[in-house]
């Protein structure tokens, strides 16, 4: 009755357009759940149905709809007809997130230093709903500080703590557990930095950022639509850095469970690998996968899957995730200098960029602007971004609360 009341007051009001946001609230496919053909939810539908495609034409009448879900939608609702078109609304690409910041930045006053166009190549994945977080938190950054407009500086502060998580210097962590996530850490970027075909290293960290005691990220250098095997397995391989530079350390029996996240992240991975990809010449091109569609939302059935493939599959993940943990081993064994240097400059600077990273594993001096007031290269603008360890350090008492410390 609701369905026909609004079209009723859209046939007064026309010509006029109906909205619907959405539309899988009302929209899904018929035939599923409880309640069989007498739920309220599909003789909603039903209506809905009848009234953008009846016998009365509805003239002068334009419906629009969204949805996050199309693929649980009824094909009715889909028919042309009803929906004669269909629009996708992907993520922005480069050119879009520049536009997008643009618009967001209009409300927020900007220092001269700021380019949106290198904020946008580094925030490749992100949303235009996430690029206005991003700005609000930058101004919140600078209004924090008491600065009257926002910086370069301000932008990746904000970038990392969307990003990475927010930092928790509150959290106090021995000296032994501070060495094991450097080791942990930096296991991470020397494996990311000699295997094939891996994102450059934007950042590593080992002060704790929203759920994880310390980071590594990776940014890929373009937008990136398809992923090559050979990448695949580098990330997994980068992903047991961790796990592994601890094993090598600190011996077997000192592993940790920090490892936790590394671990399902690598599954998670190896498995799509197997099977939805068709990257395992014993389960060919074969889409194993089969997530079925309940009404109460997805649940994996793996109706298709007799239990001698399930075995093979779990082997075949298995086997990936070893091979990669055995690159890790390989290249970290080889490269254990470079892993040294890279800990001991962690645990001195905590946060270090990408083209600090390389400094440190080569042993190369690491300048910051706040060692020497030397001023750092315009070229690199993320290294004015490093928060300054030094200063709460040498007040303790500082009740910044968490926060970055204040910029000197």
């Amino acid at each position: 009755s609701r369905v026909r009341d609004m079209f009723e007051q859209a046939k007064k009001n026309a010509p006029c357009i109906v909205f619907i946001d959405e539309i899988d609230a009302v929209g899904r496919s018929r035939g599923v759940g409880y309640g069989g053909g007498n739920d309220e939810r599909e003789q909603t539908l039903n209506q809905l149905l009848v009234e953008m495609d009846g016998f009365e034409a509805n003239e002068g009448i334009i419906i629009v709809a969204a949805t996050n879900r199309p693929d649980v939608l009824d094909p009715a609702l889909l028919r042309p007809g009803r929906f004669d078109r269909q629009v996708q609304v992907p993520n922005p690409d480069v050119k879009g997130r520049e536009k997008i910041l643009g618009v967001h930045a209009r409300k927020v006053p900007l220092g001269p230093d700021v380019d949106l166009r290198i904020i946008a190549r580094g925030t490749p994945g992100f949303s235009g709903a996430d690029l206005a977080n991003l700005v609000n938190e930058a101004a919140l950054m600078a209004a924090r500080v008491g600065r009257r407009f926002v910086t370069m500086e301000d932008f990746e502060n904000a970038k990392d703590k969307v990003m990475m998580g927010a930092e928790r210097r509150s959290m106090v962590m021995t000296e032994d557990e501070k060495k094991l996530t450097a080791y942990h850490e930096a296991g991470h970027a020397v494996v990311g930095y000699y295997v094939p075909q891996h994102d450059p290293i934007h950042k590593a960290t080992i002060i704790p950022r929203g759920r994880a005691l310390g980071l590594v990220l990776s940014l890929p250098e373009r937008d990136q639509y398809s992923v090559t095997y050979t990448k695949y397995k580098s990330k997994i391989a980068m992903a047991m850095g961790g796990k592994v530079a601890e094993e090598l350390i600190f011996g077997k029996e000192n592993i940790t469970s920090g490892a936790a996240s590394d671990i399902q992240q690598v599954s998670k991975i190896a498995r799509a690998m197997v099977t939805q990809f068709g990257f395992s010449d014993a389960l060919g091109n074969v889409d194993y996968a089969n997530e079925q569609q309940s009404y109460l939302g997805s649940y994996s059935g793996g109706g298709n899957v007799s239990p001698e493939t399930q075995e093979k599959i779990d082997e075949e993940v298995r086997k990936l995730v070893d091979e990669g943990y055995a690159e890790a081993k390989r290249i970290l064994t080889e490269h254990a200098d470079e892993h040294h240097r890279l800990a001991e400059a962690l645990l001195e600077y905590e946060t270090l960029t990408g083209p600090e990273i390389l400094k440190a594993m080569k042993g190369e001096p690491i300048h910051r602007g706040d060692d020497d007031d030397e001023t750092p290269a315009p070229s690199t603008p993320s290294i004015t971004a490093i928060p300054k360890t030094k200063k709460p350090k040498s007040k303790p008492g500082d009740d910044t609360g968490g926060m970055e410390p204040e910029p000197t």
